[in-house]
């Protein structure tokens, strides 16, 4: 009797850490089931899914009366430590973005939640004759750490792009393509600095909370993306 109790203690055991390290979806692939505009009860107009993708149609946006913020949420659950994979692909001189951490009860989720910038880095100055920051580059913490170097690499404008976000306490890592790209500590001396100095010096609550929902950004551009999954750390 004593083994089959120590067996199942251990069959306990094992199930749950292997539960806790498995991959939940957050897009079917079918519907936008588990996801509404932010600080909205529905989703935005624009936002529908074709051929397996959860896509933004600037078109359909343009077609309507609406004229709030078009930022989506994924409400049916917040993350603290995570690893969140996604594929997607911008148009040329496409913009948009993941937060994480994200609260609601604010006018835009950028001054609240971390971003990992998603751009067209490779046409957006030539098309739009402005000069882009590092930290305004695809893979970056929006506004806080850049992604740069030589492992940085991101297909053109129509191709598919992966992404991995992984954040504890002790290290958040940006991947692009396969690549580490960015790599710093959260709420450290560094980070504190960065953030006072920047663009949220004004932005209080910016970066403030442990857990939050996951987000993506509409920036008026035609937006893909695909296999939005994401595991507990």
């Amino acid at each position: 009797m004593r083994g089959v109790t120590f067996f199942l203690f251990v069959f306990f055991i094992f199930s749950s850490c292997n539960t806790n390290n498995e991959w939940i979806y957050l897009f079917d692939g079918l519907t936008t089931n588990g996801w509404r505009g932010y600080n909205l009860e529905a989703m935005p107009p624009g936002w529908i899914v074709k051929e397996g993708s959860l896509t933004f149609e600037t078109e359909l946006r343009l077609e309507s009366d609406y004229k709030g913020g078009g930022n989506i949420i994924y409400v049916l659950e917040e993350s603290d430590n995570f690893e969140l994979y996604l594929e997607w692909k911008l148009p040329d001189s496409g913009n948009s973005g993941v937060f994480y951490h994200l609260k609601e009860g604010y006018q835009d989720p950028s001054i609240v939640s971390p971003e990992y910038q998603l751009l067209d880095d490779l046409k957006w100055e030539e098309i739009n004759n402005a000069k882009l920051e590092d930290w305004q580059k695809t893979a970056s913490d929006y506004a806080m750490y850049s992604a740069e170097g030589p492992d940085k690499i991101i297909k053109p404008a129509g191709e598919w792009n992966s992404t991995r976000i992984i954040f504890t306490p002790k290290k958040v890592e940006h991947w692009l393509n396969g690549k580490l790209v960015v790599s710093f500590v959260p709420w450290s001396d560094d980070w504190y600095n960065r953030k006072q100095s920047g663009k949220w010096k004004n932005s209080p609550d910016y970066g403030s909370f442990k857990k939050g929902f996951i987000g993506l950004q509409d920036h008026d551009s035609p937006l893909w993306f695909r296999e939005i999954k994401i595991k507990k750390l």
